[in-house]
């Protein structure tokens, strides 16, 4: 049976007042304007409301085009590598298999075919392609309660400790356990977020926070009595690490892809699951890869006017 799963963002936007305004970009197509565009800080998405599920932030708001703009930033180009951090006690819990097994299949799908809508300003488009590079479990170098500044130290940790290599390709994801708070506002304002550093020897890196929603059902897991892989903090995890993942892909600086508003691609269709199917277990998913099906969220477009989808496979206009 395939239904449509309905959604709303309970929040518009998280932490609004720690974005700042900013340019547009010099001559691309599809650049922001002169206008002076608020600039994401990379914890959009907000927390889901309910069962509520299935608005999403449209077009920006007076926008023409796609909806969504290049700012001059860089992306990340060719082969993206993912990488986990397993903060905590992760011991006899699914979710290393479960999402260990969306990093490595995600690449390579018509979802995440969407994010070859977005190019640099040289016209160079995003690769559908996306390798696991490997993890580390840290345990709790940091305690339990976790600054923005803590998870980037444990990033930079895993690196200058060589558990993990130094890749400007790559995106690394901390993950943490449901006895671990983030301090800065999850299960509050966000599920998760993404920035990026430079290391001691200069290689920029991206990196993201990502906490497991058992510590907050109601605000971060789509499904919280059941859920494809019987394990709703995973299943719950899996949308949002695919969140992050494309928003640091299209917007790894936080100055590249985003609308008018400081909407980044996956940001303007959180907490939407388009057409969805009744798995086994009689919970709901969108799609099916690497062997498992998923609840993973719709993601921006960025073709034909702009819209939010599941998947992509229109051939690329000429820039």
């Amino acid at each position: 049976m395939r239904t449509a799963m309905a959604g709303v963002l309970a929040m518009a936007m998280a932490a609004c007042g720690g974005m700042a305004l900013s340019g547009g970009g010099s001559g691309v197509a599809g650049q922001g304007s002169a206008l002076r565009d608020v600039r994401p800080n990379g914890k959009g998405g907000g927390l889901m409301s309910g069962d509520a599920r299935g608005g999403n932030h449209g077009g920006g708001g007076g926008q023409s085009g796609n909806g969504i703009y290049y700012h001059g930033g860089p992306l990340i180009l060719g082969t993206t590598n993912a990488y986990y951090v397993w903060y905590g006690d992760w011991s006899g819990n699914s979710a290393t298999s479960i999402l260990t097994d969306l990093a490595k299949g995600i690449g390579g799908t018509p979802y995440f075919n969407i994010n070859t809508t977005y190019y640099d300003g040289a016209g160079t488009h995003v690769t559908n392609a996306v390798s696991y590079g490997g993890d580390v479990v840290d345990g709790y170098p940091y305690g339990k309660a976790l600054s923005d500044s803590d998870i980037q130290s444990i990033v930079l940790d895993a690196i200058s400790s060589g558990a993990l290599p130094s890749d400007a390709n790559g995106v690394y994801f901390v993950l943490t356990s449901k006895d671990v708070k983030e301090t800065s506002g999850f299960c509050k304002y966000y599920c998760g977020w993404h920035t990026y550093t430079t290391t001691a020897s200069g290689t920029p890196i991206k990196y993201a926070f990502i906490g497991d929603p058992d510590q907050c059902p109601s605000g971060c897991e789509a499904q919280s009595s059941s859920s494809p892989n019987d394990n709703p903090g995973a299943d719950g995890m899996a949308s949002v690490i695919a969140h992050e993942l494309e928003e640091s892909v299209t917007d790894p600086e936080l100055d590249a892809w985003y609308d008018r508003r400081g909407y980044e691609n996956a940001d303007k269709c959180a907490w939407t699951f388009g057409t969805t199917y009744t798995t086994s277990n009689g919970s709901l998913a969108n799609m099916s890869f690497d062997g498992r099906d998923w609840l993973i969220q719709r993601n921006w477009v960025n073709a034909s006017g702009g819209y939010c989808a599941l998947s992509y496979s229109a051939p690329l206009a000429v820039q």
